[in-house]
């Protein structure tokens, strides 16, 4: 028994020295990239990152320590500290300006995140609404108050005349000043394929008129908005709610009044997509911008070809059943595995090549 405790304190003490050393690299790293105009927008969706706490005016609270799912103080922190680590590789030496969630249980979650992790250092702050959603899931972000500026925000719910008890995520719009230029962002996640496929696009159209509702008010006023829309859209870049109803097309076909999507061919991302269904890989993350971003040559630019899934070995495991690798998930059902998410984060860099007057 005695041996068998020593081994555990000896992994747990290596456990701590290799996350110290973790720790110290990536903050200097950060400290080193300040200067840098580079601005590294990010999304993800993290996989029910839930407290542990019953909400009472929610009727889901299988992420409880007497739930389903047994969600207890440990795997929370070990899922907070997961999301750091991966916040700080993706970052590459400068922490990202702004990263869109899905998935998050309530603004605490995030609090949680950027203040009893290392990233309280980067002066990160929240934005997030609470959505009607019925499993108590949210969208939100954070920014680097550093790099850029909060002026607006606004919860957008999506409203179903056919089915006035449709509920599920708002979509959150933002606007930021950053150097003396404006940036307007969305983050995102779409009602989900759950129920089907094809009995479901209703629902995910619905989301993409309200956004192109939202986008084209944003445009009449300001015909050369900055625009970053981002976020987990249960459908591909190839999908009819993406490329008929937001109208968002790759950069090789663009016609007037689309959007430019980023995300359409997996051959130019990194990888294969980011999100594995049994052996297929799958694109259901996206970032696209409006025109005035993708082709501006002053203040905010799109640093071309920036575009990229972020995939880390860390955040895969071998796929016995379907092979190659899949993601190495917080759970499968109701097995507890302890890994980070069933996405894969992306980004985009943005650069800021002059200070507009």
């Amino acid at each position: 028994m005695q041996s068998h405790r020593f081994v555990i304190l000896h992994w747990l003490m290596a456990k701590l020295f290799l996350f110290g050393i973790f720790l110290v690299y990536s903050i200097s790293n950060y400290a080193l990239g300040q200067s840098t105009n580079i601005l590294r927008l990010a999304f993800y969706n993290v996989e029910n990152f839930f407290d542990i706490y019953e909400d009472s005016t929610r009727a889901y609270n299988a992420f409880t320590p007497d739930g389903e799912q047994h969600w207890t103080s440990y795997r929370f922190m070990q899922k907070r500290n997961n999301l750091f680590k991966t916040i700080v590789a993706l970052g590459e030496g400068e922490l990202p300006a702004l990263i869109g969630f899905c998935e998050i249980e309530n603004e605490f979650v995030l609090s949680e995140l950027i203040h009893k992790t290392p990233l309280r250092t980067a002066g990160y702050k929240i934005v997030h609404y609470e959505s009607p959603d019925r499993r108590g899931i949210d969208v939100g972000l954070i920014y680097r108050s550093d790099r850029m500026k909060l002026f607006v925000s606004q919860a957008i719910r999506l409203f179903d005349t056919i089915d006035p008890g449709f509920l599920t995520r708002d979509i959150l719009f933002s606007g930021f000043i950053i150097g003396g230029d404006t940036l307007f962002t969305y983050v995102n996640h779409w009602p989900s394929r759950y129920g089907g496929q094809v009995e479901t696009i209703p629902k995910r159209k619905l989301a993409a008129l309200t956004l192109r509702h939202h986008i084209d008010s944003l445009l009449l006023v300001r015909p050369m908005a900055k625009i970053v829309i981002m976020g987990d859209l249960n459908d591909t870049p190839q999908d009819e709610s993406v490329t008929k109803w937001l109208h968002a097309l790759a950069p090789d076909r663009q016609v007037d009044h689309s959007l430019v999507h980023l995300f359409t061919d997996s051959q130019q991302l990194g990888y294969e997509g980011t999100l594995k269904y049994q052996h297929s890989w799958q694109i259901f993350d996206h970032i696209i911008l409006s025109k005035p971003l993708y082709h501006a040559t002053q203040g905010l630019t799109y640093r071309t070809a920036s575009a990229r899934i972020f995939v880390a070995p860390f955040l895969l495991e071998d796929d016995a059943r379907h092979l190659g690798q899949k993601l190495y998930r917080t759970y499968s059902g109701p097995t507890y595995i302890g890994g980070f998410s069933d996405h894969l984060p992306i980004y985009i860099d943005l650069e800021l090549k002059e200070a507009l007057p």
